[in-house]
């Protein structure tokens, strides 16, 4: 997969150039537009070489020299543009200034020329290469619809309208028995501690195996101290202890202070302590090596309180040896049954499936040799063919690639990969970048993807263009749901092959590349660099010959002390994520990054002044631990196109209505809003506000007319003020209240177009059913702490729409009366913590029951 997108959006850089530079020369305006057709006739054949680049050093050098043009072509016009731009503001001072400006500019237009020059050189040169390596052209209409620029909108509907999230978990097919039997091992009366071991080959679903054993109600309510670590190939036992004991104890400053100044030995004394006379369940998951385990087993002591330890690895030899006395269960494979219910329970529409096309499914389904991942796969590349036709044409590809009686997974995985639009190549190649076995935010994903330019920038958001495409990514299977909250994904994970194979794609075509602190080198074709470990070995690269897009750091032992300074070969990033040690000092010089369309940022407190040059970016997050706010400088209201600000700050950022751009906003405390005039915020969706109080006003919040969701959360113990602003926002889709209210109001202050609703901790004194039953289009309800009362009241005819309601830590709560017609649609039920609600309606009895969640 060639970096498609970039070229494409370079091509789009130098229309929208000549667009705006109308005073350009004639000759200069004659190359960029030179430059920008030899390009988009480039673009023509780049999936032919696509075919070609991973067995083919040379066409693998010809696709980076195109990458090489149109990224320098960027990274001129932009620097270009910025200097004019500077330029221009010095025109104000005067006349004088106003000449002085003018020749600069002229200066600057020869300069540009020059370079301009220069690249139509080297795209002369590239042709030439294109013809003696045989990269001939191909037919672009013929590929399939979502390839096609103009039906990405009409895609993306589609996507939005059908797929649906279902947890993973939930289709656990074939395994009920074995869950049963090892919550039955987990719980027997021997006091020991003892491992539990999982074992089987990658994709028969060990993790999944372990986290229904870690969610299960009976393992919860019997182990009070429970805690989760993935180990993987690489790991740090250091590393692995912290992150047993902050899961246990909480981030407060003072513990996370604490364990940094810690040896190894200090870090097994003290967690040993946390949980003696403790009974506790750690799942230790994918072990590789029995060093790993022996590394961590000496920090968790036997109190003979039934404590338990989970082991899941694809080593036989790990799992023996655990625990000479433990438990070892081996996954066994998926019989043809269970293998056929679970490709149905994935397949988005088993109703269209013709008697010919399950005979052909049945047959591929066989030969995927019972392993689930390898069916769930195939189930997500058959959902998107329509038609026998297509089926055959998908069971012929895998009968050519048959050895023995199955398939080899990697053949699937490979051809759902191929079958991906290039677009969404690159969207499924990015995730490789992250450290194995990570929980990825969902927006993070999709702000990095509309950084890098992948998301077309058509008539719809491009919020909704890349949220339909990660859709589209679950639906195949190639992406799995880590975590919902309502109608959203919000966080997702890669399963460990298809992550190695997004490694190896990308490695392939120079996609990305991930430091090796151990050889020490990086791929100098890549422009993406990733590093996940002594970035500061990392930073002692000669990468003085590279024009780097895009530079993540995931170590959080990065820069303990001292200034990071931004080189010269980040000049042209348009990413950089930082994952620091808490205190780190932030320079100045990450205002000559104005090239820069998404920053985010952990562990730093103090952002320079020098933020406001980054006229270019799209995202910005702050995040830091322990809930320690960073100072945002007043230069941040100057980011006139940041969609996207999530920063919990001390000091009012005042101005922030010039942000018209920003779609996102969180981090905003109340007394800081309260100032904001909000009618500016013509394009703000989505609003989290804190620290709200009795006294403030929200009323001025009723002014953000595109306003569709809306998370307000008071101060401890404090009560929200009137409510009544909530009339005037008629487009509000999804409201989140966390804090007191002392009466909620009548049912015609909220919009109708409320589908969503959370009240946490509002300790209402009267029943709020008879109100919220009253909203016609209201689908999810969570009362969390929201009651205190001893019944609730659902009368006939009411909560027409609702499918999922969840009742949680409503302590007083005794009776619910529930009338014959109300919920006519509901099809999920959690009750949580209900002490005292000892029988629940009839009809809710064979409901589905929802997990308890975390907000």
């Amino acid at each position: 997969m060639v970096d498609a997108a970039f070229v494409s959006f370079a091509v789009q850089k130098l229309g929208d150039f000549l667009i705006q530079e109308v005073n350009l020369r004639l000759s200069l305006r004659e190359d960029v537009k030179w430059l920008r057709n030899e390009l988009l006739f480039m673009q023509s054949f780049l999936k032919h070489a696509e075919e070609k680049q991973s067995e083919d050093q040379r066409v693998q050098q010809w696709v980076f020299e195109i990458n090489s043009v149109a990224n320098d072509a960027v990274a001129i016009l932009e620097t270009y543009s910025f200097e004019a731009s500077k330029g221009d503001d010095d025109r104000i001072a005067g006349r004088l200034k106003a000449c002085t400006c003018i020749c600069r500019k002229e200066t600057k237009f020869y300069k540009v020329g020059k370079e301009i020059q220069s690249l139509k050189q080297r795209i002369m040169d590239v042709s030439r290469k294109r013809e003696t390596y045989g990269i001939t052209d191909i037919n672009i209409a013929g590929e399939g619809p979502s390839n096609r620029p103009n039906n990405q909108s009409a895609l993306v509907r589609t996507l939005r309208r059908t797929t649906s999230y279902v947890d993973d978990d939930q289709i656990f097919v074939g395994f009920q028995d074995v869950v049963q039997r090892l919550i039955t091992e987990l719980l027997k009366a021997d006091p020991r501690r003892s491992a539990i071991s999982i074992y089987g080959m990658g994709g028969l679903g060990k993790t999944t195996l372990a986290r229904n054993l870690y969610t299960s109600p009976n393992i919860v309510s019997s182990f009070p101290i429970r805690a989760w670590i993935c180990v993987s190939q690489e790991y740090n036992t250091m590393d692995l202890l912290r992150n047993i004991i902050k899961s246990i104890q909480g981030r407060t400053k003072e513990n996370l202070d604490l364990l940094e100044k810690m040896t190894e030995t200090d870090l097994e004394s003290y967690l040993r302590d946390l949980l003696k006379e403790r009974k506790y369940l750690v799942v230790v998951d994918d072990v590789w090596h029995r060093e790993a385990w022996e590394s961590l087993k000496r920090a968790f002591p036997d109190s003979k309180d039934g404590s338990r330890v989970i082991i899941t690895t694809r080593k036989g030899d790990v799992a023996e040896r655990a625990d000479d006395k433990g438990f070892v269960h081996k996954l066994r494979y998926l019989t043809q049954e269970e293998s056929w219910d679970l490709f149905c329970k994935k397949l988005l529409d088993v109703q269209t499936m013709v008697p010919e096309m399950g005979r052909l499914a049945r047959d591929m389904v066989h030969k995927c040799g019972g392993l689930p991942l390898a069916i769930v796969v195939l189930s997500g590349l058959l959902s998107h063919k329509r038609g026998l036709e297509e089926w055959k044409k998908v069971k012929d590809h895998l009968w050519k690639t048959i050895k023995a009686d199955s398939i080899e997974i990697s053949y699937i995985l490979s051809i759902s990969y191929n079958d991906l639009p290039t677009v969404l190549k690159q969207c499924f190649l990015y995730f490789g970048i992250y450290p194995e076995d990570r929980e990825i935010y969902t927006d993070q994903i999709t702000q990095l993807w509309m950084a890098e330019g992948f998301i077309p920038r058509e008539e719809e958001r491009m919020e909704d263009v890349a949220e339909g495409f990660l859709d589209e990514l679950i639906r195949r299977s190639l992406i799995q749901v880590g975590h919902t909250f309502w109608d959203k994904v919000v966080k997702c994970r890669i399963h460990d092959l298809l992550r190695d194979l997004a490694v190896k794609k990308a490695l392939e075509v120079n996609f990305f590349d991930i430091y090796d602190p151990r050889k020490h080198s990086i791929s100098s074709f890549c422009l993406r660099h990733a590093i996940h470990g002594q970035a500061q070995r990392y930073l002692s690269l000669d990468l003085s010959n590279l024009k780097l897009r895009s530079v993540l750091f995931f170590d959080p032992n990065f820069c303990k002390t001292g200034l990071i300074n931004f080189r010269i070969e980040f000049q042209h990033i348009y990413v950089l994520q930082l994952e620091i040690q808490s205190g780190t000092r932030f320079p100045d010089s990450i205002g000559s990054l104005y090239h820069l369309k998404f920053l985010r940022l952990s562990g730093i407190y103090d952002i320079p002044s020098s933020i406001g040059n980054l006229k270019n970016l799209l995202t910005l997050c702050v995040y830091n631990e322990y809930g320690r706010l960073c100072q945002l400088p007043p230069e941040t209201a100057g980011l006139i196109n940041l969609r996207h600000l999530t920063a919990f700050y001390s000091i009012p950022l005042k101005r922030i209505s010039k942000l018209t751009s920003l779609q996102y906003l969180e981090g905003i405390c109340c007394d800081q809003w309260k100032d904001v005039n909000p009618v500016d915020l013509v394009n703000l969706g989505e609003l989290r506000m804190y620290g709200i109080a009795k006294t403030y006003s929200l009323n001025n919040i009723g002014n953000l007319k595109q306003l569709h969701t809306l998370f307000l959360v008071c101060k401890y113990d404090e009560s929200f003020p009137p409510l009544e602003f909530l009339n005037f926002c008629q487009m509000l889709h999804k409201l989140w209240l966390k804090g007191r209210i002392e009466k909620l109001p009548p049912s015609d202050t909220f919009s109708n177009s409320i589908t969503m609703m959370s009240l946490s901790h509002s300790k209402l004194i009267e029943d709020p059913m008879p109100i919220l039953e009253m909203l016609p289009n209201l689908r999810n309800l969570d009362l969390v702490a929201a009651y205190e009362g001893k019944e609730i009241s659902c009368s006939d005819n009411n909560f027409g729409q609702l499918e999922f309601l969840r009742l949680e830590s409503l302590e007083n709560l005794e009776r619910w009366y529930l009338a014959t017609s109300a919920m006519p649609l509901i099809k999920g039920l959690g009750i949580h913590n209900c002490p005292k609600l000892n029988e629940i309606p009839e009809r809710m009895k064979n409901v589905e029951r929802l997990k308890r969640f975390n907000l």
